[in-house]
């Protein structure tokens, strides 16, 4: 017993132990789930509680329609990014190279790109049902039966055809990583192509078809401008609702509160799910699957099957907007789209730095501090990534906003001077979002790339008589430095399509591309939003090159 207690006396003092780094980590841990405390405190303390008449009224209504959505894109993701890997991987067709990347080109284009693109295509004005009444002879909408294109099932087709590449990037891989003679074996035992796909291949690449499957809900939970556009009351949408329509904080908290229990239970469904699952390769026995070449008509036949998505992904809304760009005069050099590229790109840009440094200093501060707290705490703060934009932004606003009262306040009664609100009157709430919705992309980087290096390095620059801080600076930095600038890539893209938090923190008159876009559209002037849409989706193919070239 006593041997027991003085055990878990050192554990507990070797759990506190301080040091520099270690506290740096601590701090960075916590300022990044100050947005997610927030919430759960605002959720369970409100001013004013809603709860019982947004349960009774519109939650239900969001909570279905979110949940519809989420499972019905996640069924169509998973069908097409896991079907087309599989075909990518084992089969022989033509061009099979190059749709094995273009398939990721959706990833550039955000959902409410997408919506606006098929609003205008599909509408009743637009060039699709103009080209059937010219052809068929109709005068109007009664005279033929068109489905309604501002529609749930829209949505679900919209989001779909933007997030299933996350699953075909891990199924691919997953399917890639397999051993050709795992087939031999089950062929050999009389099953066919199809039946050794299903109980040999699939099982196989489940935990990875699993992991998207995951992603692509959370995404689909995330959305905001492409459910807004098609009239689809979600739990975001509530959030904006209850918040900026009904100026109830603590309503809106709530409705965030569910919004993360919903993360939550993606996150522990998807490891329960995997639980028992245990796949053990040998590196010496694996041999790179062997692709069976298709007879021609056969080929062209998957390769047009593996082309749709791409065009209802990528090829159609590229297109449509690249159309309306070109027959808008002077929108290149028009002033607001001007200032909204330099605004998105200098926003972007500091988030990125501030989030890879920070991520840089957790991650080296959890690996050189004695103290066990920061490594509890590292892997925790990168759920900020599961967390939709509308939730941080409602974590961020509250505490920001308290301390731009108190910091004014004390400045005012100690000098005089009015210095009115320097975060949330300026673009640092934002930054700070940016930073929060995207840190585990920074962290993921930098500790793997660390991870792939020896501890002893360190211990080698210590013996020579560098300090942490000059270990971290002139061994570890350059060592990690390609894998710091990805981080800093992904982060800035991600950074200038992310519109939910942008809308909800943004100061008056701060506009960047996104939120161009948003209101171009919400008005019903898709030329107005080709420009921008145009610089997104180019920026976001930066994206998809990074995510190509680290996936060959």
């Amino acid at each position: 017993m006593e041997r027991n207690l003085d055990r878990k006396k050192i554990d507990l003092k070797h759990m506190l132990t301080w040091d520099r780094w270690g506290i740096f980590a601590i701090l960075i841990s916590a300022l990044v789930l100050l947005p997610i405390i927030t919430v759960v405190w605002m959720a369970f303390f409100p001013v004013e509680n809603i709860w019982p008449h947004l349960f009774a009224t519109s939650l239900p209504r969001y909570l279905s329609n979110s949940l519809i959505i989420m499972s019905t894109v996640a069924i169509i993701s998973c069908v097409v990014g896991t079907g087309c890997a599989w075909l990518i991987v084992t089969k022989d067709f033509p061009l099979r190279r190059i749709l094995e990347w273009v398939l990721l080109f959706p990833l550039a284009i955000p959902a409410y790109i997408g919506a606006y693109s098929f609003v205008d295509f599909w509408e009743y004005a637009g060039p699709a049902q103009t080209a059937l009444r010219d052809f068929f002879g109709w005068e109007n909408s009664k005279d033929y039966y068109f489905p309604q294109v501002r529609s749930i099932g829209a949505a679900i087709f919209v989001i779909s055809m933007s997030l299933y590449p996350y699953v075909y990037l891990l199924a691919r891989a997953a399917f890639r990583d397999q051993s050709s003679r795992t087939f031999e074996v089950s062929r050999a035992l009389g099953a066919g192509p199809w039946r050794a796909f299903w109980l040999v291949s699939l099982p196989l690449a489940r935990p990875a078809i699993a992991i998207g499957t995951a992603l692509v809900m959370m995404e689909a939970l995330n959305d905001f401008g492409a459910v807004e556009f098609f009239a689809v009351q979600t739990l975001t949408t509530g959030i904006f609702t209850v918040w900026l329509e009904a100026s109830n904080v603590g309503g809106a908290a709530q409705i965030a509160m569910v919004i993360f229990i919903l993360v939550i239970i993606l996150v522990v469904l998807e490891r329960f799910s995997r639980r028992k699952m245990r796949v053990h390769q040998r590196d010496n026995q694996s041999m790179a699957p062997t692709r069976d070449v298709l007879p021609f008509w056969k080929g062209i036949l998957v390769a047009k099957l593996c082309s749709l998505p791409v065009l209802f992904g990528f090829i159609m809304p590229f297109l449509i907007m690249l159309n309306h760009a070109l027959h808008v005069e002077d929108l290149w050099t028009n002033a607001t789209f001007l200032r909204a590229t330099w605004t998105s790109i200098w926003v972007g840009l500091f988030a990125a730095i501030f989030t890879v440094a920070a991520a840089l200093i957790l991650v080296f501060g959890v690996r050189s501090s004695n103290s066990i707290l920061p490594r509890i705490m590292a892997p925790i703060a990168t759920i900020g990534y599961a967390a939709p934009g509308a939730v941080l932004a409602l974590g961020i606003l509250l505490p920001m906003a308290y301390f731009d009262r108190f910091l004014a306040d004390v400045i005012e009664n100690s000098l005089g001077l009015d210095i009115g609100l320097l975060l949330t009157g300026s673009a640092t709430a934002v930054i700070f979002a940016y930073s929060v919705r995207f840190f585990a992309l920074a962290f993921g980087s930098i500790d793997s790339a660390m991870g792939r290096f020896s501890p002893n390095i360190g211990h080698a620059a210590r013996s020579l008589g560098l300090n942490p801080s000059q270990a971290l600076s002139r061994v570890h930095i350059p060592m990690i430095w390609s894998s710091m600038l990805i981080a800093l890539l992904l982060v800035f893209v991600d950074s200038i399509k992310e519109l939910p938090a942008t809308l909800l923190l943004r100061p008056f008159g701060f506009e960047t591309l996104s939120t161009q876009i948003y209101n171009a559209a919400s008005l019903e002037n898709i030329e107005g939003a080709s420009g921008a849409s145009i610089v997104v989706i180019l920026v976001g193919m930066i994206a998809v090159a990074i995510i190509a070239r680290a996936s060959r």
